[in-house]
């Protein structure tokens, strides 16, 4: 298997130094006390479910929130952001009724991380940033059965 440009670099630093991640990007984004408006955003207006604490949707509706709080992660001095999709999964975007926003929802996290680290990149060629993809637990058990008299019930598979 041949390691990729980043997997070479990522190793390249890590045989001098520990590489610093970013913190919870789902704390930094309460501290701006968005309102269901926020979350909602023209994109999501006339959505049916509450949006309001779905982050991820974020990426898409206020991408200028999560934007500027990668730029706070990088400019505090990590050099490796994840992608603000924590529960941008089918499964979890249930809650929200959002399950067919996945994709761009993934898609457009994936660009304003990509977009924060170049950037911080560009201003220090000397120390790359690197991007990692950010999954979270999803809300729905598939190692416990939710039927006690059924232990071998799954309401999902890992498929």
């Amino acid at each position: 298997m041949t390691m990729t440009s980043a997997e070479a670099q990522i190793r390249s630093i890590l045989a001098d130094r520990i590489l610093v991640l970013d913190g919870a990007m789902g704390v930094m984004l309460q501290g701006y006390e968005l309102t269901e408006a926020d979350y909602r955003g023209s994109q999501f207006a006339d959505h049916a479910s509450d949006l309001q604490g779905c982050n991820d949707l974020l990426s898409i509706t206020k991408p200028d929130v999560v934007r500027e709080v990668h730029k706070r992660f990088l400019d505090a001095g990590a050099d490796m952001i994840e992608t603000n999709t924590f529960t941008s999964t089918s499964i979890s975007m249930v809650d929200y009724a959002l399950e067919s926003s996945v994709y761009d929802i993934n898609l457009a996290a994936a660009k304003l991380a990509r977009a924060a680290a170049d950037a911080q990149t560009a201003k220090t060629p000397n120390k790359p940033r690197f991007v990692a993809g950010a999954i979270g637990p999803t809300n729905c058990t598939l190692s416990l059965s939710p039927d006690v008299n059924d232990p071998g019930f799954r309401t999902m598979t890992f498929d």
